[in-house]
Order: C-alpha cells, then sequence, then structure tokens
C-alpha cells in the first residue's frame, strides 16, 4: 500500500523531505509529505487526534 500524507492527501512516492514517524501520543504511523513539512502545515493523527507541529 502507497503511503499518503495525512495533510494534503498525497501519495509521498519520489516527494523530497518526505517522512514518517510515530505519533507522539500513541504511535500511530505519522506520514507527512515534503512539501507539508515545509510549510509547517498542521496534522491530526488519524487514531487519536493528536495534533502538531507544536
Amino acid at each position: 500500500m502507497e503511503k499518503v500524507c495525512v495533510t494534503t492527501k498525497v501519495p509521498i512516492t519520489n516527494i523530497e523531505g518526505s517522512v514518517n514517524f510515530p505519533c507522539p501520543q500513541c504511535n500511530e504511523e505519522i506520514v507527512r509529505s515534503g512539501k507539508a513539512r515545509a510549510i509547517a502545515a498542521r496534522y491530526t493523527c488519524p487514531k487519536c487526534g493528536f495534533t502538531g507541529p507544536n
């Protein structure tokens, strides 16, 4: 399954600067595109509702 940014809903394949990391609150995987990170777009964990960046 292709990973999709939780903010922009865009597949992150071949997007420079994209990352995935565990949610600080529940450890669910968070996927962020390079573009969402560059503009510091807010994300929400799909499992617990944690929001970042803080």
